[in-house]
């Protein structure tokens, strides 16, 4: 054991000393942080026109966030099928996509393409609908990329695009059919893979050949879309870290086994990654749960030895990110400002200017914030990126877009050497300083005093359905979709919203219009068949769904220690 420590710290050592420290190598950067380290330069103002490095077309959209190693942008996406739920297309076209970008020039170096393993969850219903085929952001270790692909398996290429090989971790569907979005990490020289819905499990991967070393298998991660963190307790050991419904869970990165559980919090799903601090680990949950903030460590139910603080602040899809002592949260178009030491709110800010960006009830709000420095930034759905003076009282200090045209921002910016890289359904964009003024006609800047008590009360700009308190209101929603407040939701008013044709499902009498009526008569049995009420790319629980044909698993991974 003590010789299979030391080659795992000889790798983590090695696997650092490949990746240089301005590199972005993973979801939400070196340590899924979320944190940048070199690049201060960045501009806080930038348009179409001004401090925009450079603009590059992409194949098709994805949900997956870019990443920078040296002077290369990796970024996943998906074509041939689901690119719009009017004409879906023929499901055997499926193609997923790797492509590496020069990071100087905007330059795509090579594309790697990757047709889809059938069967595939078709595109429909509220699920994949709402977040597409390349959900899962690469991995790098600084020689080789690890791209994961859901079904259709792990692929590994090096730097110049040749593959290396592939490998498959399941092709099962959850009930709801919703996809998977755990991204890939590296520790030493294991990738390792949160196929939730693909097999229920957790794999461990030889980096250099793609042999299974190891995989744990759990029901437990059902509702998990979160990706897991890395946490070093002490000079021998280190925990794979991450929320799973209700609970806490570290495991050893070496075998998958559960060394330690935690109950968190009573949300049916985790969308968000948890973040740290040393070895404190601090999660926040969506409806119905909650927070909390634990020390990572010990073996078996630590729940009552580790439990620093537990608190009612809630996020939806972003994760949130530390700065100095406080954590941000930004959720339902407000961002909560979190005491790291106790759990408590101690500011919330409306985001000021923010449109709607569409989908589920009026959000497609899934990046997380990033910071640089003492400034926060933060992309919604719709392309527009808020940034936020850390120092002292919170402050919006601007909105910043990089294009004009209909363009939908799934993915987390990636931030290196002072430039930013973001990527929407149709471009990859580097914005960058280059002493350029930007036209007050292209800027819209922030009122840095308007804040609001409490989350806001309808379904417009990230209000996914809920009232106060997280409540499911189904006044709220219909008041989001109505956009002309007429008393009714049109076609019109339905346009490029990602749950359209389920909700076009509550016009009874056909004449192409949602009354209130139809729309509260219908719309409790629309969530309870189709995926409301919280998990996948929007709802809560497996209940109504259809049958589980999947195997028999355990709650939790096998327990370390255990024959």
């Amino acid at each position: 054991m003590a010789a299979l420590r030391w080659s795992a710290l000889v790798m983590f050592v090695f696997h650092s000393l490949s990746l240089s420290a301005g590199d972005w190598p993973r979801f939400r950067g070196p340590d899924g942080s979320g944190v940048a380290v070199d690049s201060d330069s960045l501009p806080t103002n930038w348009s179409p026109t001004a401090n925009l490095a450079w603009k590059v077309v992409l194949p098709g959209p994805g949900a997956s966030s870019p990443i920078i190693v040296g002077d290369k942008v990796f970024v996943t996406c998906y074509s041939g099928y689901g690119l719009t739920q009017e004409n879906p297309g023929e499901i055997e076209n499926l193609v997923r996509h790797l492509v590496c970008v020069d990071r100087q020039t905007g330059k795509v170096l090579w594309q790697k393409d990757v047709k889809a393993a059938l069967p595939e969850d078709p595109y429909s219903g509220i699920g994949v609908t709402a977040h597409g085929y390349a959900s899962h952001t690469p991995v790098s270790d600084g020689q080789n990329i690890y791209a994961f692909f859901g079904k259709s398996g792990v692929h590994a290429f090096d730097m110049d695009g040749k593959e290396l090989w592939q490998a498959e971790v399941g092709n099962e569907s959850d009930p709801t059919k919703w996809g998977s979005s755990s991204s890939p990490v590296v520790y030493g020289n294991t990738v390792i893979v949160t196929a939730s819905a693909e097999s229920q499990s957790i794999i461990g991967l030889d980096k250099q050949t793609g042999k299974e070393l190891w995989r744990q298998e759990a029901e437990g991660l059902d509702g998990m879309w979160g990706t897991p963190t890395l946490v070093k307790i002490d000079e021998d050991r280190t925990d794979l870290v991450m929320c799973v419904a209700k609970e806490l869970w570290g495991l050893d990165p070496d075998s998958g086994k559960l060394r330690w559980f935690a109950n968190a919090t009573d949300a049916q799903q985790a969308y968000a990654s948890v973040i740290l601090n040393g070895k404190r680990v601090l999660a926040f949950t969506g409806r119905g749960g909650g927070s909390i903030a634990i020390d990572a460590g010990g073996s078996g139910d630590v729940s009552k030895t580790n439990t620093v603080w537990t608190g009612s602040e809630t996020t939806s899809f972003a994760s949130p990110v530390r700065h100095h002592s406080k954590v941000y949260v930004v959720s339902s178009g407000v961002v909560t400002v979190v005491d790291e030491a106790t759990g408590e709110k101690l500011k919330q800010l409306r985001l000021a200017r923010a449109l709607q960006t569409g989908g589920r009830f009026g959000s497609l709000d899934y990046a997380s914030p990033v910071v640089v420095g003492d400034r926060m930034f933060y992309l919604n759905g719709s392309g527009q990126m808020f940034v936020f003076d850390l120092t002292g009282e919170l402050k919006q200090i601007a909105v910043n877009r990089v294009t004009a045209d209909a363009e939908t921002f799934w993915g987390s910016p990636a931030v290196s050497d002072g430039q930013l890289i973001l990527r929407s359904s149709k471009h990859l964009y580097c914005v960058a300083d280059k002493g350029e003024t930007v036209n007050p006609d292209e800027i819209v800047i922030a009122n840095a005093d308007e804040e609001t008590p409490g989350p806001p009360q309808g379904g417009g700009p990230g209000g996914g359905g809920q009232g106060a308190g997280g409540r499911f209101d189904p006044t709220s929603i219909f008041a989001g979709l109505d956009a002309d407040k007429d008393g009714n939701v049109t076609e019109k008013e339905l346009a490029g919203n990602r749950m359209a044709d389920r909700l076009k499902t509550l016009d009874k009498d056909g004449d192409k219009v949602i009354t209130k009526e139809e729309f509260d008569s219908g719309i409790s049995a629309l969530f309870s068949r189709g995926g409301g009420g919280g998990g996948g790319a929007g709802g809560g629980g497996y209940q109504g769904q259809g049958k589980d044909t999947r195997p028999d698993r355990p709650q939790r991974p096998e327990l370390a220690g255990s024959k």
